[in-house]
């Protein structure tokens, strides 16, 4: 049954209850606590006919979205498993859907001084995508290499402004290194910095300022045509699919919209295993309605008035071989249940900061 003629009121997501809080006598959840996941289906609680209903063993009825005729991906290999771990992930606003072979390889862009600058996260891994996130219209005014652009940081949910490539140690030093990880527990911590002094010994024009990314999920679908013309293809009908199942629950988000809430969907870069396209990453935080709670008072931005840290995303998952047929199941189980659907074809592997699981 097509879920839109039922309404949207039975696709409206609930909040995930708050964690209760752990017994004083309970030593925390650290990052050392979590273990790899054997299987797809230890990894993320998967869909059931008697749990979730008949809808979640059938592909969208309404959909008319087609790939192509020879849009031909490999259906034989085990995705899970098969990819390299992260530990955070850096999309750098470009403002467009396609790139260079390697964007390290852009001449002066935050990229290329991220990738090649040789300074690491003190944090672990650094995956970086180059994404379709509109540039500040500063961008336009600066010369090429110096040209302040927006960072999107996960899981941390963190939007860092005013990014250079003269500024991205200090992006990697203060900010990416200080954020939290696919492997950090959900507990409370400090918040990271808002603002700090530029690098030291240069006197550089503006300061990276930081804020919370208002959304309740990401996303992320791979574009670069250069890398494989099915990126580039299956990316816009995707998000058409996407979009068409968001909008009449209130959570699309486009380009431009910052109210809190919502999903915001973006092309990236490259991510492996074009062979298995349609590829596509969820961010996911675990209480969509984040932005209102703080022991029953509102929040504002991703911080509470009573400056409870904002935990980010609970989840990372990420699926391969995405049809536009899976779309209305993605939304109505992945992004706002955390479930997933297809599990031994489509899940390549992820993260989850609440159950203590990776895939790597």
């Amino acid at each position: 049954m097509d879920l839109l003629r039922r309404g949207a009121s039975l696709l409206t997501p609930t909040p995930s209850p708050s964690p209760t809080p752990a017994r004083k006598d309970t030593p925390p959840k650290t990052s050392d606590d979590f273990s790899k996941a054997p299987s797809p289906e230890k990894l993320f609680h998967q869909t059931t006919a008697s749990s979730d209903g008949e809808e979640c063993l059938h592909d969208c009825s309404s959909c008319t979205i087609k790939y192509p005729a020879r849009f031909d991906v490999d259906q034989e290999d085990e995705v899970y498993g098969n990819v390299d771990g992260w530990a955070t992930h850096a999309l750098v606003a470009t403002g467009k859907t396609d790139w260079v072979r390697d964007v390290a390889d852009e001449e002066g862009s935050v990229m290329e001084a991220v990738e090649k600058g040789g300074l690491v996260p003190e944090n672990g891994k650094l995956k970086l995508s180059a994404s379709n996130i509109p540039v500040p219209d500063e961008y336009h005014s600066h010369e090429k290499g110096a040209q302040p652009t927006t960072v999107l940081l996960l899981p941390a949910f963190q939007v860092i402004e005013h990014v250079t490539p003269v500024l991205a140690p200090a992006l990697i030093k203060h900010i990416i290194s200080k954020a939290p990880t696919t492997t950090t527990p959900l507990v409370q911590q400090p918040a990271p910095p808002t603002s700090f002094p530029p690098t030291e010994g240069q006197e550089l024009e503006g300061q990276l300022q930081t804020h919370p990314s208002p959304h309740a999920a990401i996303i992320l679908l791979c574009s670069q045509r250069t890398r494989d013309a099915r990126c580039g293809q299956s990316a816009p009908l995707i998000r058409r699919e996407l979009e068409r199942h968001l909008r009449p629950l209130g959570l699309y988000r486009d380009m431009h919209d910052e109210r809190p809430g919502g999903v915001g969907i973006y092309f990236i870069s490259h991510v492996g295993g074009h062979k298995y396209s349609a590829n596509m990453i969820v961010y996911r935080r675990r209480d969509f309605d984040w932005y209102k709670r703080s022991d029953g008072e509102k929040a504002e931005g991703g911080k509470t008035e009573g400056g409870e840290y904002d935990e980010g995303a609970a989840q990372g998952i990420w699926l391969a071989r995405v049809r536009p047929e899976d779309c209305e199941n993605i939304v109505r189980y992945t992004v706002l249940q955390g479930k997933v659907v297809k599990a031994e074809r489509q899940l390549r592997g992820g993260f989850d900061r609440e159950r203590g699981l990776i895939s790597w």
